[in-house]
């Protein structure tokens, strides 16, 4: 199986490929997509959905894991973040791929074992699962490949797979 994570925004949005067999994960490719901050609003969107579409077609996910918002102190930065995100959900859906949602907790708890890890300890457990040199950069590529092994490891358990077995 085939699944990009992505870490959503609209000035970086961070982007991880892997490939999960069973209990193995692989790292394909990591990096960001990002939008001139000389723009208009509308106008990074507009590009954010032209690369978030580009990236769904490269890439050919077999599904795709997404980070939910987790609301800050900066709402400003929150909403504009939450634009981005609407406007991924969009290039995903209109893709016709599944997509699947993690809280910053789920990740946590999935790739660390312990939901209030601290984000050193996510990205340094992330390079060793993946058997990386050293922690993916920039951040938001790190966290992208996390949210990917997050699915990973929820879509290959054991309760997952009884599930497709009995259906």
């Amino acid at each position: 199986m085939r699944i990009l994570g992505i870490d959503p925004g609209y000035a970086t949005t961070g982007f991880g490929l892997i490939t999960s067999e069973r209990s193995v994960q692989q790292l394909l490719q990591y990096g960001t997509v990002t939008t001139p901050k000389e723009l208009p609003f509308a106008e990074r969107l507009c590009i954010l959905y032209d690369d978030m579409t580009r990236l769904l077609e490269v890439t050919k996910p077999d599904a795709v894991a997404v980070e939910e918002l987790f609301w800050g102190h900066n709402i400003t930065t929150g909403i504009g973040v939450s634009h981005g995100r609407g406007v991924i959900l969009l290039a995903i859906a209109k893709a016709g791929v599944p997509l699947y949602e993690y809280t910053p907790m789920q990740v946590k708890q999935a790739v660390v074992g312990y939901g209030k890890a601290e984000k050193r300890q996510v990205m340094d457990m992330t390079r060793r699962i993946l058997k990386m040199e050293k922690v993916a950069r920039p951040d938001d590529a790190a966290d992208a490949i996390a949210i990917a092994l997050c699915h990973a490891r929820s879509a290959t358990s054991l309760l997952g797979r009884t599930i497709k077995e009995n259906t």
